[in-house]
């Protein structure tokens, strides 16, 4: 009998570096312009902000290793910060945290 390997993890392509350097430039002007527009009705400004935050976090190691500073020091802040943002850290840690209160109530 033959012994089959299991298939290698499935990892994203890395992205061209120009490419990257562009989403930064974008998520930075995205940020810039998002109190620019704090003065108009309704929240055109947060979802500025956030697609900007996206940006940079999903292209800055710098960036992601500031940010997961910063949530250490304000937890409450990075956990909404995070479930806004629907990041799989956040989603995975919600996960955990229900599947724990459904072990631990009483039937």
């Amino acid at each position: 009998m033959q012994r089959v390997s299991p298939a290698p993890p499935v990892r994203r392509p890395a992205i061209r570096p120009v490419f990257r350097i562009a989403q930064l430039v974008l998520g930075g002007v995205l940020i810039l312009a998002a109190p620019l527009l704090a003065p108009v009705p309704g929240p055109a400004g947060i979802f500025l902000l956030a697609g900007g935050l996206v940006l940079i976090l999903r292209n800055s190691p710098a960036a992601r290793l500031r940010f997961a500073r910063a949530k250490r020091k304000w937890p409450r802040t990075g956990r909404m910060i995070d479930r806004a943002m629907r990041r799989e850290s956040a989603l995975r840690r919600l996960a955990r945290e229900r599947q724990k209160v459904r072990r631990d109530t009483p039937r």
